[in-house]
């Protein structure tokens, strides 16, 4: 054999030897970016089922929750203002919008389409010192307890209890109610002391 044909066939192999190796490295990336994907996917999937869980264990936890007509009244007072006070924070900080945004409920839907709304409710959400698992345990009690519930206006709950920060505490077994309620009272109260600073909330823990 000649050195010339030994040398074709030595550059056919490194040529058979190369496009084997890339197409190893195609079939290794492609195979790879499978795996992430396929990652990223079932993270997503535990997240959704984790968020599904703790939303059916804070239905099942107010459910189960036993309060009375007045504790009802009180926290169904404050859930109320805390919701209206996101709904006009909000409405209030996009004027050109607020006509497309009648209720609170049409606000949470259209942000996740909206990102200008979003970031109007992530910033309202911010300034109130709220967060969104607040906010779901809130509606979660206002949808359980609406029908049954009457609103206290401020004067009102004052002869019910000296101390509703106390009650919360005391009588809300779930955690995330409980402080998704407490921080409600505070926004509701600092937001009238606001309005009205001669008045001392005493009736708020501090």
């Amino acid at each position: 054999m000649r050195v010339s044909d030994t040398l074709i066939q030595i550059t056919l192999k490194k040529t058979m030897v190369e496009n084997k190796l890339q197409n190893v490295e195609r079939e290794f990336k492609e195979l790879n970016s499978a795996m992430e994907k396929l990652t990223q996917k079932l993270q997503f999937q535990d997240k959704t089922l984790e968020k599904l869980v703790g939303e059916d264990e804070m239905w099942i936890s107010l459910l189960e929750d036993r309060f009375t007509s007045v504790e009802i009244n009180l926290f169904y007072s404050y859930v109320s203002e805390i919701l209206c006070c996101l709904h006009s924070c909000v409405r209030a900080k996009l004027p050109d919008l607020a006509g497309g945004l009648p209720t609170l409920a049409s606000v949470m839907r259209c942000k996740g389409k909206n990102q200008r709304i979003r970031l109007v409710w992530e910033a309202v959400l911010e300034m109130l010192g709220m967060q969104e698992g607040d906010v779901s345990a809130l509606c979660t009690f206002f949808i359980i307890h609406c029908s049954e519930a009457r609103y206290y206006p401020a004067n009102q709950r004052q002869k019910y209890t000296s101390d509703i920060s106390m009650m919360i505490t005391k009588v809300v077994k779930n955690q995330i109610l409980q402080q998704s309620l407490l921080c409600a009272v505070q926004v509701v109260e600092t937001r009238r002391a606001q309005m009205d600073p001669k008045k001392i909330a005493t009736h708020v823990q501090k």
